[in-house]
């Protein structure tokens, strides 16, 4: 069985992570979508609330697993028998960073990164920006998916 993982912070998960996530879905046995934990950020969700919303909405999918992960993704990668790391890019900005990362990892334990060219159609999209725009008022339903739209407006309206 061969296993990718799709790392990232996904707070919240936006229709390109989605997109990411589905392709791998077709070309791997096994897609591990792996929520980082990182305590010196505070996040607008918890990381049980992220993967259980990753959980709802990769359900479909039948081959993806959520979990989460603190420290070097490569060790996480080793301990878990991952030989792949998928990464959307974006833009060429994106490529700039995650090649350095790429071969960091490689050479460091062997892991191997994919890189993914990110649907046009999601291209400008980050969860921050999908964040800003719900805490002004602004229409996301085109950015995420219906659950993740109606939880994210949920969380800016208990915070005000």
């Amino acid at each position: 069985m061969i296993s990718v993982v799709c790392p990232g912070s996904y707070d919240p998960a936006t229709n390109g992570h989605l997109d990411i996530i589905e392709r791998c879905s077709r070309l791997f046995d096994e897609v591990v979508v792996a929520v980082l934990i990182n305590k010196s950020k505070k996040g607008l969700f918890s990381i049980d609330e992220r993967m259980a919303m990753l959980r709802e909405v990769t359900a479909e999918y039948g081959n993806v697993r959520v979990d989460s992960w603190h420290g070097l993704l490569v060790d996480y990668c080793r301990d878990n028998g991952i030989p792949a790391i998928a990464k959307g890019l974006r833009a060429v900005s994106d490529f700039d960073y995650e090649l350095q990362m790429s071969q960091m990892n490689q050479r460091l334990s062997g892991v191997e990164t994919l890189f993914i060219s990110t649907n046009p159609e999601y291209s400008f999209l980050s969860s921050s920006l999908v964040k800003e725009i719900a805490t002004y008022g602004g229409d996301v339903s085109h950015l995420v998916p219906e659950l993740i739209q109606q939880r994210l407006l949920d969380r800016v309206a208990e915070l005000g």
